[in-house]
């Protein structure tokens, strides 16, 4: 039997995914399963303090007692402290902010002399979260308090009714920055009664977005204080490393954690799952590559919607789920026409309306099977899941285990799949179980002190209240050198009580905290029908002119790009039998250098880079064997993009007695680059699609062989600075990674990536090995380390200083 056969026993308890699983494991798909067992729950009574309406209201779902580490968390936001809880997922972390905060509102409305009581917001990461999380407030019934969601979506005459009427905002903190804090006048009301602020998700919180969200809630403290309120922060994750840290740098404040999880939980069967190799040769793809994860998972999700198994398949991509919901669609066609329409993709760039529909029908059981982007990695109540696929590494553990999590909610066995691209990570991952099982999850990095972010926050607040002395102890140690900054580039000016802004246009306007510097919309040609967006960042990449964009299974070639006006209009074109796939090309030039080491014939260092980079042309690519059927040029602008890189270097000699000829060198070089961005989400909370790198046999800043690594967004975000501060376990990780690999001359496992922009080539596995080997001894072995403090606060805008300081 086949690991994809439809006939699935259902003799005796076993569920009725457990049949696959053995397929699988017999078709020697299966690597390794790990049992996540059933717990029982530790339960403990009410508070006495709880409001009986709300205990009642919370009870319902709860089988009439809260879970101990709820009651704690409580408790500790009672007593007024910030809080962060951190539990697994589906441990109902919500009531651990929903009692308190209720029982708060309710409790001063009605000692209120005119009904207006103490107030709350809840933010979340994303819109859907807190149109959940809405409804679960709803659904409990109670008279009071006053609830509404508060987003990009709802109308001007709701937002003046919302800030007159709710004690509790559900909103975001993109909100926060664009709307709320620069009207602060409007909110004065809520604001001086503001007690309460939930930050749901903590995790989601990092890097540049981390930093973002920082500064905003920094300015959301100052202005609350302005009008006499202090709120408590409430906090909660289901997958966060040291949560009291991450949250204390996330709201600037010392927080309380409760980090136990007392809740229930069925048993979960994790599995990693290794596509087959494909046939030697053909139209299927070259010896030792191995089919595709989008495949396999296609394959998986049709098996388990045909045999009622209520499925959620997530997938790194937009267009991957788009693939392997169509996938699954074709598979069921054949067997059950009537399944094949309860198969949807889900993802972000939807209109708000259709992904509403969606989310519905999941909760209901119409939708038996959704393929999904991480846009429904979240706390959306999908309760009832039995089986969730994860095709191709998330990135991170904490993706990882937010995904799974999502399966046997209703408190069956269930089951969990790591289905593996050809990647040198989800290689790794897949031969490693201990580095996914046996370790926590990833620590949050975020930098709160990052001046490219805070500039512009920092404009906002004197903007929103001239800025006092006493206010930028607020946003820690480099705002006054920020400051100072915006007094000389004329968008602040010095008067006797503080700072103020100088200019009319909104300073809010000056950052994007997503760093997607807005989105394009996808038009359709003959209906004018907006398809759905896409992030400016990545337009130039995803649908630039001629590119393949798939819709719900429909095909759409791209015929005007226009970045100015920021739309992409496409037409219909059912079958146009090829992908497409960006090429592009990069210069990174080093601007300063915080800190060097030298390490026998190995120099490691780290600091502030430049990268110029611009998409050159596409490749188009036929559908199931990838051959390239043609290249086309594109005249597209040049991106400059200032930011943080580890780099390192080899000295000639060492790199010529290791390859023998040096003509070898680029091939080795780009080889190791690759699989050493492969390998940095090991160690940062981050995914290869946050970081960049280059590798060049003689870079003229440091005139030696150099590879970089530099984190993808401006002004960094902590991940190259993470591989610098563990290079030894970084570099050693890479360089096992790439000797398991049984291929011969390097694959999608080991060496090539799937965003080189020039189509992996040259590539030297043999090369990169001996390189890597050099590396690997010479960091486990310093011999001398020099750090070197540079001025990171010097222009938070892209410069061209005149001679940058080299390693």
């Amino acid at each position: 039997m086949s690991p994809h056969e439809h006939e699935v026993s259902r003799d005796g308890d076993a569920p009725r995914w457990q049949r696959l699983l053995d397929a699988g494991t017999r078709g020697d798909r299966v690597r390794h399963v790990e049992l996540l067992p059933a717990r029982s729950g530790v339960r403990l009574p009410w508070p006495a303090w709880a409001d009986p309406a709300v205990v009642e209201a919370l009870q319902r779902g709860t089988g009439g007692l809260p879970w101990r580490h709820q009651v704690r968390a409580a408790e500790s936001v009672r007593a007024g402290r910030s809080t962060v809880l951190s539990a697994g997922t589906a441990s109902g972390k919500s009531l651990g902010f929903q009692l308190p905060v209720l029982t708060a509102l309710r409790e001063t409305a009605r000692t209120s002399p005119n009904g207006k009581g103490a107030t709350a917001l809840y933010l979340s990461p994303t819109k859907a979260l807190a149109a959940d999380q809405d409804a679960r407030l709803r659904a409990l019934k109670l008279d009071a308090p006053v609830t509404s969601t508060y987003d990009g979506d709802t109308p001007p005459e709701v937002r003046r009714w919302i800030r007159e009427h709710a004690a509790l905002v559900l909103t975001n903190v993109d909100m926060l920055h664009r709307s709320v804090l620069p009207g602060h006048e409007h909110w004065a009301s809520f604001l001086r009664r503001l007690r309460f602020v939930v930050v749901d998700e903590l995790h989601t919180y990092r890097g540049v977005f981390g930093s973002h969200a920082a500064a905003v809630l920094r300015r959301l403290r100052r202005l609350a204080a302005r009008y006499g309120a202090d709120p408590v922060f409430v906090l909660a994750s289901a997958t966060v490393a040291e949560p009291a840290t991450t949250a204390r740098r996330l709201t600037g404040l010392d927080v309380h954690a409760v980090t136990e999880d007392a809740s229930a939980r069925p048993a979960v069967s994790v599995a990693l799952w290794e596509p087959p190799l494909r046939p030697a040769g053909g139209e299927r793809g070259a010896k030792g590559e191995r089919r595709t994860a989008t495949a396999e998972a296609s394959d998986l999700l049709g098996d388990l919607v045909l045999e009622g198994v209520r499925t959620l398949a997530f997938v790194r991509s937009r267009t991957g789920a788009e693939s392997v919901a169509a996938g699954a669609r074709r598979r069921l066609a054949d067997v059950d026409p009537d399944l094949a329409g309860r198969v949807v993709a889900y993802r972000g760039g939807y209109l708000p309306e259709d992904r509403r529909v969606l989310e519905e029908g999941l909760r209901t059981g119409r939708v038996v099977g959704m393929a999904t982007t991480n846009a429904l990695e979240l706390g959306v109540d999908v309760a009832g899941l039995d089986a969730v696929l994860v095709a191709g590494w998330p990135g991170t553990r904490a993706s990882f285990w937010q995904q799974i999590g999502r399966a046997g909610r209703r408190g069956n066995p269930a089951l969990g799949v790591l289905v593996s691209r050809d990647d040198p990570l989800d290689t790794y991952l897949v031969h490693h179980p201990e580095a996914l099982f046996g370790a926590g999850v990833e620590a949050t990095v975020l930098d709160p002190d990052n001046a490219y972010v805070l500039a512009p926050h920092l404009a906002a607040a004197a903007q929103e209240l001239p800025l006092t002395e006493a206010d930028l102890d607020l946003f820690g140690p480099v705002a006054g050198d920020v400051v100072d900054l915006l007094v000389r580039r004329d968008m602040l000016r010095r008067r006797a009580n503080g700072w103020y802004w100088t200019r009319r246009d909104r300073a809010v306007d000056l950052t994007d905290l997503r760093g997607a510097g807005g989105s394009v919309r996808i038009v359709e040609d003959v209906t004018a029908r907006i398809l759905g967006t896409v992030e400016a960042s990545s337009a130039d990449s995803a649908v630039h002119e001629g590119a393949v964009h798939v819709h719900q299974g429909r095909t759409y070639l791209v015929d005007r790009l226009d970045l100015d006006e920021l739309v992409a209009v496409v037409h219909l074109e059912p079958d146009p039998g090829y992908t497409t796939h960006a090429r592009s090309a990069s210069e990174v030039r080093v601007l300063a250098v915080d800190s060097s080491r030298r390490a026998g014939p190995v120099q490691v260092a780290a600091g502030v880079v430049e990268v110029t980079s611009r998409v050159t042309g596409f490749l188009r690519r036929k559908v199931g064997s990838g051959t390239v059927l043609g290249e086309q040029p594109l005249d597209l602008p040049e991106r400059r993009l200032r930011t943080r890189a580890v780099w390192w270097t080899l000295d000639e000699d060492a790199a010529e007695a290791v390859l023998g000829d040096v003509t070898r060198l680029p091939g080795a070089l780009h080889a190791a680059e690759h699989a050493a961005i492969g390998l940095l989400p090991l160690l940062a909370t981050c995914d290869r699609w946050d970081l960049g790198g280059l590798s060049t046999a003689l870079h003229p800043d440091t005139g030696l062989p150099t590879v970089f690594v530099h984190d993808a967004v401006p002004g960094g975000a902590g991940f190259a600075d993470r591989g610098h501060e563990r290079v030894a376990d970084w570099l050693r990780a890479t360089r096992d990674a790439v000797r398991a690999c049984a291929c011969e001359d390097g694959c999608p496992a080991c060496v090539q990536s799937p965003k080189c922009g020039n189509g992996n080539e040259p590539l030297d596995k043999a090369g990169a090995l001996g390189l890597l080997d050099v590396l690997v001894t010479a960091v486990e072995t310093p011999d001398r380390t020099t750090d070197r403090s540079t001025d990171r606060t010097t222009d938070p805008r892209p410069a061209h200083p005149a001679s940058p300081e080299v390693a």
